[in-house]
């Protein structure tokens, strides 16, 4: 039953053995890996700065608590404070973006069109493939429409 079939973009083409489709899968699983890592450099940016605006209420609380010196200690040693050498998060988040991120997206896609005619997830299509239960509600291949 064709319909009961992947779509063509998530087929094997023509001449494409098992140790490509796993050896794609697994390159594809490393970018979804790098992706997570992309999730927690903004959340780690965020965080970051968040931490730094919360700092200006915590000096205004030393200085009414009467606490000047300490308080003035926040405001010049910690607040806009570099979180590496010459970096502030958002130049660190653009440093993984422009280098190490846009490297492995442009070589992944540039790998998988040369073996793969650009499919994504076939690795993942044949696993759906071999783990439903044709014929069975909630199995499909595709959706209805």
């Amino acid at each position: 039953m064709e319909n009961d079939r992947p779509d063509p973009q998530h087929r094997r083409p023509e001449g494409v053995d098992e140790a490509t489709v796993e050896a794609l899968g697994k390159l594809s699983e490393a970018l979804e890996t790098t992706e997570r890592a992309r999730g927690h450099l903004y959340t780690f940016h965020q965080l970051t700065g968040h931490a730094d605006l919360m700092l200006d209420e915590a000096v205004e609380l030393l200085r009414a608590a009467g606490h000047e010196e300490q308080a003035e200690a926040v405001r010049t040693e910690l607040i806009g404070r570099n979180v590496i050498a010459g970096r502030w998060t958002f130049q660190i988040v653009e440093d993984y973006d422009d280098g190490y991120h846009r490297c492995f997206l442009d070589l992944e896609g540039r790998i998988r069109n040369e073996l793969a005619g650009g499919r994504r997830h076939l690795y993942e299509a044949e696993m759906k493939e071999r783990r439903r239960t044709r014929g069975r509600r909630g199995h499909e291949a595709l959706p209805a429409e």
